[in-house]
């Protein structure tokens, strides 16, 4: 053999055993798909389900608030290698012909308090600084209490299945002719893999429509885990700390703080803590003419003091949701039109239908999910910080005139 290949191979079998030192081969777990809810009902029926609390039903899901929300406990492995987590919910109204918020969440297991208990009477959320919180309750942490942790934000749309027949009285003559037939269900997925420190072991999460109708909606929610095929390919350990959630789940009020005063809180970051990401979740709300939900409003979020991020959340392809809205209000709106005739293009005016669905939103569509904003922030000094969002011109309540900012954050990072 020649000498230098001889050399060179020697070489490359001691560095391939120094690398089979330092990356042990880890425990395959195999991949999971845990069907959560299975086309469950979320509605408002006092009589079935009195009061805050109800006990498990023969699926193990808890329905609170006169069951407007579910929650039910799943398992999922801790793995070793590297994984994606993928969430994927689908919604049909069983009745409920509005545009409703909606929010899929996780309960943190290391919050003493939470939904559930709170729910059934054995825990209260932490006193308030009634000066700095008004008489927000649960939106930030407090003594023993971390605050429910979003894996996903969505908007129902307008009555997608119930009064998805073409033959339907209340939308047959609704349907643009642009579309060919009315969508049965929505269908959202999002990838959650941040939130998987959450999530395995035992976790408790759950689903909240703010629906105020005995029919309500359909649900179902599925987590889907694939696992790295690569034996050495380690997963970080990460962590998930909970910021803020004025989404009111039980006994909470609309949140319209934000059109007084901005909102804080302190946060600790560990020693080693390194990739912080900071992920924010927000849409504006009221539902009329000038309301929050259909003016733009600057977001302004800072860490100590500093801004990290200024934007206005806002969506302007709400059209393109319609199949989703059978049920949404039309109007007709005048405008010249330019068209192919029998002598080539000529111009006429026309009657167009507009539909409520179509309108621009305050970062949501009828029929849309809502994904988190996020920001790098490096590396932050161990210790207290604050965070804070800031919504200036956010309009406050006014009679009727419901404006309010559902705003949930969370920071994630590597331990």
């Amino acid at each position: 053999m020649n000498k230098n290949l001889y050399i060179l191979l020697i070489a490359l079998l001691s560095a391939s055993m120094a690398w089979a030192g330092k990356h042990k081969e880890l425990p395959a777990k195999g991949d999971q798909t845990v069907r959560v809810f299975e086309k469950t009902n979320v509605r408002f029926v006092p009589g079935i389900y009195p009061g805050n609390y109800n006990e498990a039903d023969s699926m193990g899901i808890y329905h609170l608030v006169n069951g407007r929300i579910i929650v039910k406990k799943i398992t999922l492995p801790d793995y070793k290698r590297n994984v994606s987590v993928k969430l994927k919910l689908t919604l049909a109204s069983n009745g409920d012909r509005w545009d409703k918020s909606g929010s899929c969440f996780v309960l943190p297991a290391s919050s003493a308090i939470n939904l559930l208990n709170i729910a059934k009477g054995d825990a209260k959320f932490p006193k308030i600084d009634s000066l700095k919180l008004e008489n927000m309750t649960g939106i930030i942490a407090g003594k023993d209490y971390q605050p429910t942790v979003e894996l996903m934000r969505f908007m129902t749309p307008f009555g997608v299945g119930h009064y998805s027949n073409n033959e339907d009285t209340l939308t047959s003559k609704r349907r643009p002719v642009y579309i060919p037939k009315w969508e049965k269900q929505v269908q959202w997925e999002q990838d959650i893999t941040d939130l998987y420190p959450l999530l395995k072991g035992e976790a408790y999460v759950g689903v909240f429509i703010d629906t105020w109708t005995p029919e309500g909606y359909v649900v179902s929610m599925e987590l889907d885990v694939k696992e790295s095929k690569i034996t050495c390919d380690p997963l970080p350990k990460g962590h998930v700390e909970p910021l803020m959630n004025t989404v009111y789940y039980i006994g909470q009020s609309y949140p319209d703080i934000f059109s007084r005063k901005d909102v804080s809180t302190e946060f600790t970051v560990p020693k080693g803590a390194k990739n912080v990401r900071l992920k924010y979740v927000v849409t504006g709300h009221g539902g009329h003419s000038g309301g929050d939900e259909f003016v733009e409003k600057r977001n302004i979020l800072s860490i100590d003091g500093r801004e990290v991020m200024n934007f206005i959340p806002w969506r302007d392809d709400c059209a393109s949701f319609r199949r989703f809205n059978p049920a949404t209000g039309v109007w007709l709106i005048k405008r010249k039109a330019s068209y192919i005739g029998e002598k080539g293009y000529a111009e006429k005016e026309v009657e167009e239908p507009l539909a409520s669905s179509d309108l621009s939103r305050s970062n949501w569509c009828p029929g849309s999910d809502v994904w988190p904003e996020e920001v790098a922030l490096g590396t932050l000094s161990p210790g207290k910080h604050t965070f804070s969002v800031s919504i200036p011109e956010a309009q406050k309540i006014k009679g009727n005139e419901l404006n309010h900012w559902l705003v949930s954050a969370y920071l994630v990072w590597e331990e």
